[in-house]
């Protein structure tokens, strides 16, 4: 399986790779091939796929609802060791299904390239996933999911830092993001919940936007979900890790443990994981960094719902104007990928 170097990858974030696995569908009929022009007909609008809209859709609403069932989880599980044992799993499940579809040898990596998957897994799930899950034993799942708002705009800032251009319609679109999100704070500015929660979520975005944003300039697998596989062992063995750093282990008891969030953790590992982890993996080989992104404006309309509903979290007026203003700014950016 030929690996493709970081030179290869476009200014927008995609990678070059012929194993991006699009549906059979998406593959039209060949065409007769029409004369040669002298001068070619200016680029229009890239068109955004079928394939890349339904993975966006499954990470739009799967986890959105994946906040609902952490807080579930974590009312009777330790924080950083149930995200662990959720990820090491979902990572193994997902490896033996490479493993039996493509064959072993699909599983195999470079150095640099287990290198590139050990970093990302840290950086997505123990320092971005870990962190939300230890913040949401101290505020509202609905909040947690809003404070995510502010992934999109660190993204469009290290993709400037980088050299690119991302275009008037992100800039504003972080514009509304960074708005809503000093609306969301002031919660816990005025002491009404918990700082060091809405702190550690904001640490989340910034570890998680860092490890998406790396994951297309370095040396990484062709196959995504041998790469997302990777990923998700050692970011659950990091996890595991810290959660018995933290001495979670000691006075745990596997009979503590409530019916509910035995079903929430099964949700995780089959929806949360090995569904919604690896389409994003897919869209990060696929799709514009910054329209997969989005997710982060979408999510928290998911999780708010969620949270008022089954959790009767309050719906005050902080989170509704905050998360009406973030919302608004995933028009911004998807319109203007779309353009570009």
């Amino acid at each position: 399986m030929r690996d493709l170097p970081p030179a290869d990858t476009p200014s927008d974030g995609t990678a070059n790779s012929a194993e991006s696995f699009p549906p059979l569908a998406a593959i039209g009929p060949l065409e007769t091939p029409a004369p040669p022009v002298t001068e070619p007909p200016p680029p229009g609008p890239r068109r955004i796929s079928g394939a890349v809209w339904a993975a966006l859709a499954i990470v739009y609403v799967v986890w959105g609802s994946t906040y609902l069932g952490i807080a579930v989880v974590v009312e009777t599980m330790p924080a950083f060791l149930s995200a662990g044992g959720r990820f090491v799993l979902a990572g193994l499940v997902l490896a033996a299904l490479v493993a039996w579809r493509q064959g072993p040898a699909a599983l195999k990596l470079t150095p640099a390239q287990l290198g590139s998957v050990t970093l990302l897994g840290l950086m997505l799930l123990l320092g971005g996933n870990g962190l939300v899950v230890l913040a949401e034993t101290a505020i509202p799942s609905g909040l947690a999911a809003l404070l995510v708002a502010v992934v999109p705009a660190w993204v469009v800032v290290l993709r400037r830092f980088s050299g690119e251009r991302p275009g008037l319609g992100a800039y504003g679109g972080v514009l509304f993001g960074l708005v809503g999100l000093v609306v969301l704070t002031l919660p816990g500015l005025s002491g009404d919940i918990r700082l060091w929660g809405v702190v550690a979520v904001l640490g989340a975005t910034v570890s998680w936007s860092v490890g998406s944003f790396a994951s297309a300039r370095i040396p990484m697998p062709a196959n995504p979900f041998t790469a997302s596989a990777y990923e998700m062992v050692a970011g659950g063995i990091g996890c595991a890790l810290v959660g018995f750093g933290r001495g979670e282990h000691r006075g745990f008891a596997f009979g503590d443990v409530s019916t509910e969030s035995w079903i929430a953790l099964g949700y995780l590992v089959l929806f949360g994981s090995l569904v919604a982890f690896t389409a994003y993996a897919w869209l990060l080989h696929t799709a514009p960094l910054s329209l997969v992104a989005t997710y982060a404006y979408v999510n928290p309309v998911v999780a708010v719902l969620l949270g008022a509903v089954f959790l009767q979290e309050e719906l005050t007026w902080s989170i509704a104007v905050g998360g009406a203003v973030v919302v608004a700014g995933v028009c911004l950016i998807v319109s203007t990928e779309r353009r570009r």
